[in-house]
């Protein structure tokens, strides 16, 4: 009997402690440009600071968790977490804030890591990652429409410290570290290197892309709906909050959908609507054009993000792929805001939005490339499936299986030959077909 498909809350929950800071940078960084009398310049350098000592964290402990251990680091995470957020909000030095967001940010990143490198092992990382990105969706909405209410510099900062804190118990579900002794050259040397190493690589440039298109228009959507659009703040802040809302019934929508229409679809034809969605928003000059961009960008966005982790983790069992492609992203998340603001500078907000589109649509090749050299072909109607409910195509496309473990379409038909009991000479072979399946595209 198979094992009734479980919620791996402590990833879950961990997963929305690492990934809120990059979720609440817009209104951390506003709320450091006013309550610190920094300039816009200012205020993004230090949230581009945070999110790259975030990055730096996943590609220093990618290959480390197992040795480690998930317990240990995921500990070791959430406690800089809440000393460097929490110390940053508690103080108005802007030397301290810096240094405070950096070690918050260095912590992040250890969580995210953690939750990415244990989700990659679970037997379902879509489905866990969906629920991440709901559990940290719904915790950012809530804080956007309660922060605006309150005075005070650090208060993003205070909720992300305060939410590493309430996740810390949980970890003590998590496994210990198993060091093992180093695997000597030879065959069984192969498995410790990682799979599928060159569309990896691909995956990762595109994502860093990717994020850094969605950071752009994010960083500079306000001053659209204020300057370009003509409405006034309290309007944007509810169009924003209903863009959000959007963004968890986009989430649920991923969840209900699943694997039924593979991964490739969702990702490259996600990854064209957002593109005409950013045109629009950037090109709004009323509340109904900026409204609809906006809702519209915050539904499919989300999707897309849940797809391209699961992704990532099934290229590796041991998550390596999902933390440098995550650390990647969080790279171009960085470097958005002020890719945003010097091409609304330069050129103004509707070209921004035609530049970014074009190149979402440029980068929406690969990576569906990716999605559909890594993740098999599916199987024709009526083929077989083993216990569980997965097809044998999903067998044979896992990391690390062979090739040709299972026949190709069209493969010889194989002889079978009767071996008679009771000694009387053996019936001529009959041919029985094989079991029509595909193979394992070969990892790279």
């Amino acid at each position: 009997m198979f094992a009734p498909r479980t919620t791996p809350w402590p990833l879950v929950a961990l997963f929305t402690a690492g990934y809120l800071a990059p979720y609440l940078l817009p209104t951390t960084v506003g709320r450091l440009e006013r309550g610190l009398a920094l300039s816009a310049t200012q205020a993004g350098a230090v949230g581009s600071a945070l999110l790259l000592s975030s990055a730096t964290a996943g590609f220093l402990l990618a290959s480390r968790v197992e040795r480690v251990g998930a317990r240990t680091l995921a500990r070791l995470g959430l406690l800089m977490a809440a000393v460097g957020y929490g110390g940053a909000a508690l103080t108005t030095s802007v030397p301290a804030v810096v240094a405070g967001a950096m070690v918050g940010g260095f912590g992040s990143g250890t969580a995210t890591t953690v939750a990415a490198t244990r989700i990659a092992a679970e037997r379902d990382p879509h489905r866990a990652s969906t629920l991440g990105l709901l559990s940290v969706s719904a915790l950012a909405g809530v804080v956007y429409l309660t922060v605006p209410r309150l005075p005070g510099h650090g208060l993003t900062l205070a909720a992300i410290a305060l939410t590493a804190l309430a996740v810390w118990p949980l970890t003590s579900r998590l496994p210990g570290g198993t060091p093992a002794p180093r695997p000597a050259a030879g065959p069984g040397r192969a498995s410790a290197r990682l799979p599928y190493r060159r569309s990896g690589l691909v995956l990762a440039g595109a994502m860093l892309l990717w994020s850094l298109a969605q950071n752009a228009l994010w960083g500079v959507s306000g001053r659209i709906g204020v300057g370009q659009a003509h409405l006034s703040e309290p309007t944007v802040g509810v169009v924003f909050a209903v863009a959000l809302g959007a963004g968890l019934l986009g989430v649920l929508g991923a969840g209900a959908l699943g694997a039924r229409l593979g991964r490739a679809l969702p990702i490259g034809g996600g990854t064209v609507l957002i593109a005409g969605c950013i045109a629009l928003s950037a090109s709004a000059t009323g509340l109904g054009s900026f409204a609809a961009g906006e809702i519209a960008w915050n539904t499919v966005y989300p999707v897309v993000l849940s797809y391209l982790i699961g992704l990532a983790a099934s290229m590796d069992s041991r998550g390596r792929w999902a933390v440098l492609v995550g650390s990647a992203s969080s790279l171009g998340t960085a470097a958005g805001p002020l890719t945003g603001s010097v091409l609304s500078a330069q050129a103004g907000f509707p070209v921004m939005g035609a530049v970014l589109g074009a190149g979402l649509l440029l980068i929406a090749l690969p990576m569906t490339a990716v999605a559909l050299h890594t993740g098999g072909r599916p199987l024709l109607p009526g083929a077989v499936r083993r216990r569980g409910g997965h097809p044998a195509a999903v067998i044979a496309a896992a990391p690390g299986t062979p090739a040709g473990a299972i026949p190709e379409i069209g493969a010889p038909e194989q002889p079978v030959v009767e071996i008679p009991l009771d000694g009387t000479p053996a019936p001529a072979q009959r041919a029985y077909d094989t079991a029509a399946a595909t193979q394992a595209p070969g990892a790279p």
